[in-house]
């Protein structure tokens, strides 16, 4: 088994076409008139995230304020995309969107009833999807000063989010996260994708919100499983960044599964605010280096998520995939035994399963198949592998090689701890 993973790609830079000698002369007339402009471009973002109670109750003026924050001072046209899953957990939804807007006819104005979209990963895998929204909205005359209102959880928000910011170059797009993982993660970043050849996120952009309104009152539909998922999202951010938020998940850890609405908004709110601060502090929002800090866990993550036929939802693997990175961290020496007991002991108690056997898979020359995560995730950003790590809790470094062999004993300490007796989970 190789000791490091994967370096940038060495294909042969010997096998070059041959070129006549008489071409490879340059003129040196075309040499003396070439002119070089250099040009600088800086785009600013503004976007507010709101934290909010019942956003299409007629008397919560805060999607007419959002939407009307450039005081532009018109009837905002608007369409409005609902995730199918919170529309079943909400049937009055759809009405009520539709009553607010009426409510508010001076300033808004609903250019046709609210759309129902598949919710989940099955959004995600189909593009045709994408086709038909950019179809939508094309046929409804948005404009680019029009809004386009996403209601639902990450994969929704990624969806529709992907359409708006291909028509004209970019539909305003307010987003209404009605997930933990959507309101503390997801749905306060810069970015969308959809999963195509299969691969995570292979098409999307980096299309910045107009707004983000996160109302509190649609995690109360959420079931247990989507409930908990954005905690991981809360343990992976707060191990790279902020050791008082980690200490608080651990003293916290059993309200999160006894689904204590406080403690949950209280985590929200946090984790939000530290994604913001790194998505505006960190150098890079567009991600044009060769790290995604952010990711810390989400090679391996990732991986599963796709293994697995989205069995595994991305929280579950993100917490998995935290867990194991933390162990391999504590083998290298990068956080202490206590540390990573600390870690491991919190996402326990927040009740995830932290073992999958896809963790068993091996490829046809024994190799791990979830270690194809790291090529995965190299060839995302391209260059030179780069994988976040902490180094302590609530700091973090990145680097540019794995062992594999000790990455694979990682997995098997994965596996003695949280694998069940029949080892099928």
């Amino acid at each position: 088994m190789s000791k490091t993973a994967f370096s940038p790609s060495s294909q042969s830079r010997s096998a070059k076409a041959a070129v006549a000698p008489e071409k490879q002369r340059a003129n040196p007339a075309m040499i003396k008139s070439s002119k070089t402009v250099r040009q600088q471009i800086k785009v600013g973002w503004e976007f507010p995230v709101v934290f909010t109670h019942g956003v299409f109750d007629p008397a919560n003026l805060t999607l007419v304020e959002t939407l009307n924050r450039l005081e532009e001072n018109r009837r905002h046209r608007a369409m409005v995309f609902i995730d199918g899953h919170v529309a079943g957990a909400l049937p009055s939804l759809p009405a009520a969107a539709e009553a607010y807007f009426s409510a508010h006819p001076q300033v808004l104005e609903l250019i046709e009833p609210p759309t129902l979209v598949p919710g989940g990963e099955a959004i995600k895998n189909d593009f045709s999807l994408v086709e038909k929204f950019m179809k939508q909205m094309l046929n409804a005359h948005l404009d680019r000063q029009s809004y386009v209102i996403i209601v639902g959880g990450g994969a929704v928000m990624d969806a529709v989010g992907l359409a708006a910011a291909l028509v004209h170059r970019g539909v305003r797009q307010v987003r209404v996260p009605t997930t933990v993982l959507g309101q503390n993660d997801a749905g306060v970043g810069v970015k969308n994708g959809v999963n195509f050849m299969g691969g995570k996120n292979a098409i999307g952009t980096f299309a910045p919100p107009f707004a983000v309104l996160n109302d509190f009152n649609f995690l109360l539909t959420l079931p247990d499983r989507d409930w908990l998922c954005g905690v991981a999202e809360a343990f992976k951010v707060s191990i790279i960044r902020d050791r008082a938020f980690f200490l608080e998940l651990l003293k916290e850890a059993e309200k999160y599964p006894a689904r204590d609405f406080q403690a949950m908004q209280t985590l929200v709110t946090r984790c939000a605010e530290i994604h913001l601060e790194h998505i505006r502090t960190g150098g890079d929002p567009f991600e044009y280096g060769r790290a995604r800090p952010l990711d810390f866990g989400h090679w391996s993550a990732h991986k599963l998520e796709i293994m697995s036929g989205f069995r595994i939802s991305h929280g579950e693997a993100v917490a998995a995939g935290v867990l194991l990175d933390s162990i391999y961290a504590e083998k290298k020496g990068w956080i202490t035994s206590e540390e990573l007991g600390q870690i491991r002991d919190g996402l326990a108690r927040s009740r995830f399963q932290l073992w999958f056997k896809e963790f068993d898979q091996r490829d046809a020359d024994g190799v791990r198949t979830v270690f194809g995560g790291l090529r995965d995730f190299q060839e995302h950003l391209g260059g030179e592998l780069t994988v976040t790590f902490p180094l302590r809790i609530g700091a973090r470094h990145e680097v540019h090689e794995i062992d594999l062999a000790l990455m694979d004993g990682a997995v098997n300490s994965l596996r003695e701890t949280f694998a069940p007796d029949d080892t099928t989970a």
